[in-house]
């Protein structure tokens, strides 16, 4: 795990006190721009999702023909397209893609208005911002190193988003249920993990002062915990929604 608390030569220590200050300084400000980025996707999901799922005319043109495997998949072959797309796009052109991806989303999910009452829906909501909240703040005070926990929770993303697939011509609901389960612990480990991820590049990268890569690095991060989220979000519904 990245640490800029090295030793002081002596005769430094006013210089390296200062360099900590401002690279504490600017961290505070990059996480701030983080999850500032994140709550905007966030609103544009959450009203997409509502504008859409609250008419009943929207959702039968949508989810009961075949556009309801475009809306489905959109998402998905969205954010690999903005993996590989990033570097070459400017620092505003990044943002607009997270937000019309955050638009997509939003259609994507607009269903759970049409399947579960709002009341459960603001009350999974508030449940997974608290959860958010705790998990993310953990990864960033935790002085333990997390990163030992990337590759298990990644090979446990992938088996989650194969069954997922699996699951939707399936139609088994036992695999749900475990889908459910193993889904919420592994979004849980990747809050905490993405968050003192987000922190240690930022300390790693802010001796040089790239402008552009620290843009398109808050994006990302943004991306990064919205998913989390978003994906908490939706196993924690499985639990606590209350169907219409």
């Amino acid at each position: 795990m990245a640490d800029y608390q090295t030793i002081r030569p002596s005769g430094q220590t006013a210089g390296v006190g200062a360099r900590s200050a401002n690279i504490d300084a600017g961290l505070r400000a990059h996480m701030n721009k983080v999850y500032g980025l994140m709550s905007v996707a966030m609103l544009i999901t959450g009203g997409v999702a509502w504008a859409i799922g609250t008419n009943e005319t929207l959702v039968q043109q949508i989810f009961m023909t075949p556009l309801k495997w475009v809306v489905m998949f959109a998402p998905l072959i969205m954010v690999f397209a903005f993996g590989a797309l990033i570097n070459r796009l400017s620092v505003a052109a990044a943002q607009l893609f997270f937000y019309v991806y955050a638009a997509a989303v939003g259609l994507s999910l607009a269903f759970i208005f049409a399947v579960y009452t709002q009341t459960s829906i603001a009350q999974t909501f508030l449940v997974t911002a608290i959860a958010f909240a705790g998990l993310s703040l953990y990864g960033y005070t935790t002085k333990k190193d997390l990163s030992g926990m990337g590759t298990f929770l990644m090979m446990g993303l992938i088996g989650v988003i194969v069954a997922s697939i699996v699951n939707i011509f399936l139609g088994s609901g036992a695999l749900a249920f475990a889908i459910s389960v193993i889904g919420l612990l592994i979004f849980a480990g990747l809050t905490a993990f993405d968050t003192q991820s987000i922190k240690n590049e930022y300390i790693q990268h802010a001796q040089y002062g790239d402008q552009d890569w620290l843009g398109k690095s808050a994006i990302m991060g943004a991306l990064r915990l919205y998913l989390d989220f978003i994906n908490m979000f939706m196993f924690l519904l499985q639990f606590l929604g209350n169907r219409e």
